[in-house]
């Protein structure tokens, strides 16, 4: 449930709210914490009373000490030492009649009997009353303010009698810890030891427990917060731009959308930016030239199947003989021509999706040069008696950066284009050189009709019109795709025709050592 919650959630959102339940389980932590802190340090300090008070019982006992103010008045400057650390040490004999304590040692000894009047004055507060007699089973009836006799009394009463009993006063700024004990000599009770010490410490230490937590939780808010900020400012806003550009491509939402900006971030999502902008003006370029090819392609198709419709519904109608042969030898003319228009245009579509995962290696242009005209001499020398020859300096290398199976295609393509405008015992030539720049130059010159066009850049434009009457051989897509290849390598192509006859095509590749 948690997990679905959280998916339909942003990421600041996501932040935000991991963060509000780590904060709610430190609390509750905290909460704990700070509630078992203050018991903890007042067992503590409870644990050394009670060492006291049995040294103080033994130390009673063993030198058979009465519970008579004279008794416990010499007792007390005898064995002070026991007792440098404590606030006060009261004790009362086996009636509760104040008959010791450590604040008239320094006095004269008859100011005893008018501590008790203080004694009794010190009166607990209503909750820590409630407290003391909830925690410890100690009945005190109804009424709500008692007094350390009291206290004395009901312990004498309780269960908790014989054992240490420990409670708490916190008033005007006083916090008090106190410890009692009945002393027992030869299994009778002869009296009680209550030993009072200011615990202010404790509650010190609880404040600035208290403090430091709030102020940690604060600094960690406020670090929250900005972090937050931040977050949502140099990151998920960007982000967000990033997601609002993608669906207005993809609803081809002509609105302009600028990610400018966080293109000129150096971080991740600068790069990011940039690849996105590259790869979406990359696609838009494919879909267009997709849509564009489309349109071409079936403009193109449609003359030949009208032709095979008119042919076909002749046929059908005449019985002459050499009719019929023209008319079949159309037909098939036309079947290869859309033949070849649909073959040449899947392959130009899969040389789109294949060229981009390719990898550009040095190649000698040179060496792929002559193994493509090699080839071509092998079927087109005995066919159509046409003679390719190569010319370049044997002695230089012509290295470029390229991919190897595209340059041949590039070549091929060229000189299937001159053989179907060359007539038999007719020459071609492949030259590769270096121009001016010593950039790499390719050259293929025939000796056919040349271009009728007079801006010979048409003719790499998808189905040139002036074509070979074998049209179905060829689908007007050749020297589209060369141009295509050739800019794939960073080269340029142009095309003229020569002073006498024929036509030439350059190539003009980067040089690379």
């Amino acid at each position: 449930m948690l997990s679905t919650f959280l998916k339909d959630l942003s990421i600041l959102k996501k932040f935000l709210f991991i963060n509000f339940i780590f904060f709610t389980v430190i609390g509750l932590f905290t909460f704990i914490y700070l509630k078992n802190v203050q018991p903890n340090l007042i067992k503590k300090k409870s644990s050394n009373h009670i060492e006291i008070i049995n040294n103080t019982v033994d130390n009673l006992i063993r030198l058979d000490v009465k519970f008579v103010e004279e008794d416990i008045r010499k007792f007390l400057f005898s064995t002070r030492f026991l007792f440098q650390s404590l606030d006060r040490v009261i004790f009362f004999d086996n009636e509760l009649n104040l008959v010791g304590d450590t604040d008239t040692l320094d006095l004269d000894p008859r100011s005893f009997s008018t501590r008790l009047d203080f004694v009794e004055l010190e009166i607990l507060n209503e909750e820590k009353t409630k407290e003391i007699t909830e925690t410890k089973n100690i009945d005190i009836g109804n009424n709500n303010s008692v007094s350390l006799k009291d206290i004395l009394f009901n312990y004498a009463a309780s269960k908790n009698y014989g054992i240490h009993f420990t409670f708490t006063q916190d008033e005007f700024n006083k916090f008090k810890l106190t410890t009692i004990k009945n002393v027992i000599k030869d299994d009778k009770n002869i009296g009680y030891l209550a030993i009072s010490e200011n615990a202010n410490d404790i509650k010190a230490a609880i404040e600035e427990r208290k403090s430091f937590i709030i102020r940690t939780a604060i600094a960690v808010g406020i670090v929250i917060l900005i972090f937050s900020f931040v977050l949502n400012r140099y990151f998920l806003k960007p982000i967000k731009n990033l997601v609002t550009y993608t669906k207005m491509i993809k609803e081809k939402n002509l609105k302009k959308t600028n990610i400018d900006l966080l293109k000129l971030r150096n971080d991740e999502l600068g790069l990011l930016s940039k690849s996105l902008d590259d790869m979406t003006l990359e696609l838009q370029k494919r879909i267009s030239l997709a849509e564009n090819f489309s349109t071409d392609l079936v403009h193109e198709i449609r003359n030949p199947l009208a032709s095979l419709k008119s042919a076909s519904e002749i046929l059908q109608d005449t019985n002459d003989i050499d009719q019929r042969i023209k008319l079949i030898n159309i037909l098939s003319h036309d079947v290869q021509r859309i033949e070849r228009l649909i073959t040449d245009y899947s392959q130009m579509l899969k040389d789109e999706a294949v060229i981009s995962t390719e990898k550009m290696q040095k190649i000698n242009l040179k060496e792929i040069a002559s193994s493509v005209v090699d080839d071509f001499n092998n079927i087109y020398n005995s066919k159509k008696n046409i003679e390719i020859k190569l010319k370049s300096n044997g002695s230089e290398n012509y290295f470029i950066l390229g991919i190897t199976n595209r340059i041949e295609q590039i070549i091929s393509n060229l000189l299937e284009n001159s053989i179907s405008f060359s007539s038999e015992n007719q020459e071609i030539i492949v030259e590769v050189s270096k121009d001016e720049n010593g950039r790499h130059k390719l050259v293929v010159i025939d000796e056919g009709r040349g271009f009728n066009e007079k801006d010979t850049d048409k003719i790499f434009n998808r189905f040139y019109s002036n074509r070979p009457e074998n049209f179905g051989e060829h689908s007007g897509l050749g020297l589209n795709i060369v141009k295509n290849l050739v800019e794939l390598h960073n080269g340029q192509i142009k095309a003229e025709n020569n002073l006498n006859k024929g036509a030439k095509v350059e190539i003009i590749f980067p040089a690379t050592q």
